[in-house]
Order: structure tokens, then sequence, then C-alpha cells
């Protein structure tokens, strides 16, 4: 199609602030009055808090209060439980709980206060793995219960239920369990030739976002709190501020900070906290959390364990897929198992099913969630399971793939069918790509090459845009949702097509909660689909307001007109004609006849837009020492339709290089007492720009029925297929399977001397 700004490779409109470092983050604000916060954390994974001496902080010069869960306004819920935040209730549940809060006047006041803070703890048994979670003897995780969060349900709602397991009798450290099934998974695998059947597991993994959760909350003299946060949702952060602390919504005002990387990490986690604590002392806090603090007491992505067994005939196609899986939430987060379950019994057909899940709770940091949170894992297991397959048939891995690949119409584990997808489409496009086509030259030069496809269901919630006409001439666009990869640039070229004219002429602003216009969290590939055709109507709407003012003031028909280059002219007659600075003015002066114009746009899209890809990747494997290096790198993905080609290139790089560090370096441990062994970016292992490999990008177009101009959500995809590729690039360079990420080369070297599969 024809088209004047999306589909063009525009820059983005904050790289200037951003690449000129004059951005202004949460962490760098400042308020008269405020005070610096630094938590005191506990040493204990688990441990009941005795005693909390406060006389030594508070003597030290600066140092205001120090405030204890007790001391503020926290609220509880219908049960009792105190409404979640990141702070101890008479119990520290892991190592890096925040146990109290020191408030001074400044932030080395704060952290002396925080340091000189006596705790006495009474140690209690810790529960640190899934297998001490899944033992119906074991000590409680914890004593008391802790307020749960849905940030898996605001990332995809498709999958945010799964059928059964209500009446299982679950044991005491489980907290959840998911069942789903399809036909008879027995007759299933009497039928099959080959059975693969394999156990994975996959280790808590941090977003690595470079700014630390960083929040400040203000305060009025009428007890009204801004929130000035680092935050991917507004609205929701919103919400949350107002039940911690009992103010309606419409006392607190969230205002969106730019975001210095979020990757699901930061939707809310101590916002509600600041704000608490700004309520008991009736002043502005700030805080912001350290490097090692971020690390020991984050949201990461939680650890897994997925026993996975598949079998297929000879001809190839699958007969039968049973899997167990578990999810440690931690001490009381974000598992997402049902996404993992849907995900990896969704994406090939198979005609029996069996997949139940646990979701345990542990004395380790509570999980959040991690770009695509749950598909990562599933992936990872059912890919390497299926190039398995391939290889004991005899089958080529890509065919494999293509010949049971689901396509629209074909059911979910959870029943839901299939909407339009381009899955087949994606692993098609690299059937012909020279890295694939001739990988029997790298396999010769001792390298081996990997493929592996995933997918994302989609997110979908409600959303409003609007925008005005003001009297340059040009557009405002003011929205609920925050910025976090350049959607406002693609807002604005949305925009700019709309109305015929340039992007610079339109501009885009995130509003505060106060007085944007309701968008969900930015997460879960969705803002894009659910804001973008909101963005579109709000457009539309001011269109048309601009044609009424111009067919009176031109005294011509509305169809006779057209909007060319900020110009409303009759067609035929480019001498009759009224620019839209003129329109502006006429509509927004003193004594003006014309209204001002003011678009309003909202949806409520019902149907997610589920985005897939497809990788390859070609490693290098010493196998003397066991170090693996990625060489090449191809993504190929459905985008529906590329509104900007170089963000959603962006996007992918960014996908892939995380994906790359899940599969071989990242990992988030502790010792057999919950003590953290990664606190530091000495000992967690994030992928440097030189491990990183040249990736080329394929983008395939299929188009959605409801994102605006076929549009779909294109964040989570590129970084679900990387583990798996990588892994079984691995397999084919060195004819072993490690099932364990990250692969470090201690497992390959393992794997080796084992001679087939090797686990953690």
């Amino acid at each position: 199609m024809a088209t004047v700004a999306v589909g063009q490779r525009v820059k983005r409109q904050d790289a200037p602030s951003k690449l000129t470092g004059i951005e202004r983050y949460a962490g760098d604000l400042r308020v008269p009055g405020m005070l610096f916060a630094r938590p005191v954390m506990s040493p204990h994974a688990h441990a009941r808090i005795c005693s909390v001496s406060k006389s030594a902080a508070l003597a030290i010069p600066g140092v205001v209060a120090v405030l204890t869960a007790e001391d503020m306004p926290i609220q509880r819920d219908k049960q009792g439980n105190p409404v979640k935040t990141p702070i101890a209730t008479g119990e520290a549940l892991y190592a890096g709980h925040i146990v109290a809060l020191v408030l001074a006047e400044t932030d080395a006041a704060a952290q002396d206060g925080a340091n000189a803070v006596e705790v006495e703890y009474e140690p209690l048994p810790a529960v640190t793995t899934i297998d001490q979670a899944l033992d119906p003897n074991a000590p409680p995780a914890r004593l008391t219960a802790t307020g749960g969060t849905d940030e898996a349900g605001m990332h995809n709602a498709d999958a945010a239920a799964a059928d059964g397991g209500a009446s299982e009798q679950l044991p005491p450290n489980v907290n959840k369990a998911i069942h789903f099934t399809r036909g008879d998974v027995d007759a299933g695998f009497a039928e099959a030739d080959e059975i693969v059947d394999l156990t994975f597991t996959s280790l808590s993994v941090h977003q690595g976002y470079i700014e630390p959760q960083a929040c400040l909350v203000d305060i009025s003299p009428l007890g009204d709190l801004t929130v000035y946060s680092s935050t991917q949702a507004a609205f929701y952060c919103r919400t949350r501020v107002s039940e911690t602390v009992g103010l309606p919504v419409h006392r607190v005002n969230v205002v969106p900070m730019p975001v210095g990387g979020g990757f699901g990490g930061k939707f809310v986690l101590i916002e509600p906290l600041v704000a608490a604590a700004a309520v008991t002392v009736r002043r502005p806090v700030l805080l912001q959390y350290t490097r090692m603090e971020d690390l020991l007491a984050g949201n990461p992505a939680v650890e897994c364990r997925i026993q996975l067994k598949v079998g297929a005939k000879k001809d190839g196609s699958l007969t039968a897929l049973q899997s167990y899986l578990v999810y440690d939430a931690g001490a009381g987060g974000m598992a997402p198992m049902e996404i993992s379950a849907i995900l990896m019994g969704g994406y090939y057909r198979v005609p029996n099913l069996d997949i139940r899940g646990h979701e345990v709770i542990t004395n380790r940091v509570g999980g959040g969630a991690y770009r695509a949170p749950g598909a990562q894992q599933g992936t990872f297991a059912i890919e390497s399971v299926m190039d398995e397959l391939a290889r004991r048939l005899g089958l080529d891995p890509l065919e494999f793939r293509i010949q049971n690949c689901v396509v629209e119409g074909d059911p979910r584990p959870n029943g839901a069918p299939w909407p339009r997808i381009g899955l087949k489409q994606t692993l098609e496009a690299l059937r012909e790509h020279p890295l694939w086509r001739d990988r029997a030259a790298s396999k010769a030069a001792g390298r081996g090459i990997g493929i592996a496809c995933g997918g994302w269901p989609g997110g979908i919630e409600p959303a409003t845009a609007v925008c005005r006409l003001d009297q340059d001439g040009t557009f405002t666009l003011v929205l609920g949702s925050v910025d976090l990869t350049g959607t406002n640039t693609v807002f604005a070229q949305i925009a700019a097509e709309v109305l015929g004219m340039p992007v610079e002429k339109i501009r885009v602003t995130t509003g505060d909660t106060n007085a944007a216009p309701f968008a969900g969290g930015t997460g879960g590939s969705k803002i894009t689909y659910t804001v973008g055709p909101a963005v579109k109507k709000a457009v539309e709407d001011a269109r048309q307001q601009i044609l009424a003012i111009a067919s009176q003031h031109l005294e011509a028909a509305v169809e006779d007109l057209e909007l060319v280059d900020g110009h409303v002219r009759v067609k035929g007659v480019p001498t009759s004609s009224v620019s839209l600075q003129q329109i502006a003015q006429m509509s927004m002066s003193f004594a003006g006849k014309y209204p001002p114009v003011y678009g309003r746009g909202e949806t409520a899209i019902t149907e997610s837009s589920p985005g897939f890809a497809a990788h390859l990747a070609e490693v290098e494997v010493d196998k003397l020492t066991g170090e693996t290096r990625v060489t090449r790198y191809v993504a190929a993905q459905d985008v529906g339709f590329a509104i900007n080609p170089a963000f959603v290139e962006g996007q992918i790089h960014g996908g892939v290089a995380q994906g790359i560090g899940w599969a071989l370096y990242e990992g988030i441990t502790v010792n057999e007492d919950g003590q953290p062994l990664t606190a530091t970016l000495m000992d967690y292992a994030l992928p440097r720009a030189g491990m990183v490999p040249p990736i080329e990008t394929i983008l395939v177009e299929v188009p959605s029925e409801h994102g605006a101009y076929g549009s779909k959500g294109v964040g989570e995809p590129p970084a679900i297929p990387g583990p798996a590729a990588v892994a079984n690039a691995i397999a084919d360079a060195t004819g072993v399977r490690v099932t364990s990420i990250p692969i470090k080369p201690e497992k390959v070297v393992r794997a080796l001397g084992n001679g087939a599969v090797a686990g953690s």
C-alpha cells in the first residue's frame, strides 16, 4: 500500500534527550523537603523478626525516621493479610527482604542510619529448592500469607486461567496447580515409533535493565500523593498505591518518568512502600535501589523445572505430549506457568496431551515478569525435544516443525483456537536462507546450526487516546501509555499517516494519571496493538472535525475536500484552500466561530494477535573447555505490519541478545541456606557486546485483523526462541544435549563426558 508515514524508518522522537544525556529519570528528581530512603535488608533467607532497635540510627545527624511495616499505614486485604509491599511484616522471607526503611536528609545519612539499625532475628528453616518445596514434610516457607499480583494476566489475559487443580490436595509450600488435558496420552504414546522424555531446568534471571528501581513520592498539605516512578504501568501503579495506603485513586497521581529499561521488571515494586513512608512522615520520599539491592530484592524471572515427554511416528506426525512443570514463585511473586504450559503444548498439533503444573513457594526473592514471562522456559523444553525427535527419526528439523506447526483454527491446550498467526510463515522464511541451506559447510568447519521457533499469545487491554490541533498547525497526542521502545514515535507515524502530514508535525506526550486517557501497562506486546487503533480513531475524529470546519469556511461539501501537506483544499482547485494553522487560530482565539479540534478514540479489542518468530543460531564449541561462542544469528518474525521497520529490527536485536544471555550466561543462584551468590555484576554474568554476533532480521508480515494498519506486538517474540536455538546448535556441533540453562562450559564438558544428555 502507498503510505505517507507508516512503514517508514523514522527517527525516535526521544532520541536527542537520551543521547545527549539531558533526560531526567526518577532518581534525578529533587523536591523541597525531600527525604532519602535506604533499606535495611534481612541477612537471613527465613527468620522471625523479634525486634528492631532504632536508637543508634536515630542518633545519627540527618536521620529523621526509621520505619517498619508496623509504623506505616499499610492496608490489609479481606483475609487480614497486608497488601503486597516489599517490606517484611514480622517475618523475613528471603535474604534481601526489606525489614526497615531509614529516612534522612541526605542519602549518605540514610545509608549510615541503615547500617546502624540493629535487628534481632530468630532464624527459621529455609526452603530454597523446588524439591524441598514439593516435599509435604518440608517446613513452611512462610508463616504468614502475602498478597499476590496478576502481572501474568496483565501481560496476557488469554493465558491467565487453567482447568483443574482446584480439588487437588497440595503440599504446604505448593501455592497453585494447573492441569490441561486432551485425548488419551497413553494411547498416543502406544502408537509412537519414537519417544523423547527429558527434564529441563532454568535458573532465575534478572531483567538486566540499566536504571535501578526508583520512585519519588510527594505529598500535598491535604495528604494527596504524587508518585514519580520508573514504571511501565502508570494506572496499575496508581491502583496499587491506592490499595496500600488506603487513599481513593483520585487522590493518587502517578507521573510516569522515562524508564531506563524495564523488560517486565518495572510494573510496580517499590512504589507502594515509598508512598506509605511519605504518608507516615508527611514529607516527600525518594528511594532508588543500588545495583546490589536491585539484584537482591528485584522481581526477576523465576526458576523452573519442566519434565517433557513427546511421541511421534516415523512419518513425523506427533502422537502425544505429556509434561509436568514446577515454577518457583519465590516468597510470593509471579510464576507464569500457565503461559508456559499453553505455549509449550500449543506450538504443534498434538492429538493427545496432558500438562500438569505446580507453583511453589520458597525462601527466594519473589518473581516478576520478564519479557515474555514463562515463554522462554517452555519453549526451551519443547523446541529441544522437537529437535531431538527429528534427529532420532532422521528428519529435517525445519521440515519436521513445518509439518506439525499450528495454523489458524488449531486448538491450544486450554481449548481456545489460535487466531490468524504467522508461525508457519516464519519457519518457511528460514528454509532458503544460506545459513540453513549451507549448514553442511558449517558442520564441516566444526560449527553447529540450531533452529527454534517461539511465540507469544499477545496481550489485550482497553485504551483511549486524545489529540488536539494546536495554533501553529501541529498536532499533540496525549496518551496514558508509557513509551519504553519508541512507541510514541510509532503513534506519531500513525497520526501523520491519517492526516497526510510530516511526522515532525506530530508531538506525542505521555500524561500523568490525573490528565491522561487510560491505557494499560506497557508489556505483553500489546501497546502498539491496543493503543495504536485508539490513536488512529482519535486522529480520524480530529480529521473529520477539520474537514467540517473547512467545509464551512470554503463553502464546499466535505466530500469535495482533501487534506494535503497541512492544508485543506477543494479537490481540483488547489487555490481554494485553508491551512491547518488558520483553522486552529479560528477555533482557538477570542470570539472564534468554530469549536477547537479535539479528537478522541477508544478501543476494547477482545481478540489477541499472537506473534511468532523462528531463529537460526550458529555456534562454535571448544570441546576441550566447553566454551561456546555464537558466531551468526538469523531471526525471522511475523510482525503483522512494520509501522517502523527500524524499531522492529531494534526490538529483534535486543530480544536476540537477551535470549543469548538466557542460553549461555545468566542465572541467579543461592547456596543451600538461601544466601545469594550473584548479588553483584561481578557474579551475575550479563552478555557483553562482543558476545553478541551479527544479527540478520527477516520481517514477515501476516497482517492482524485489529491492529492499526495490520500491526502486531513485536516486543516479546524475539526473546523467546534464543535459548533453544543456541542449545540445538550446541547439540548439532557436539552430538550431545544440555538440558539446563544457562549452558555453562562445565555443563558442555560434562555432557561430552557422558556422551549423551546432561542436565544441571
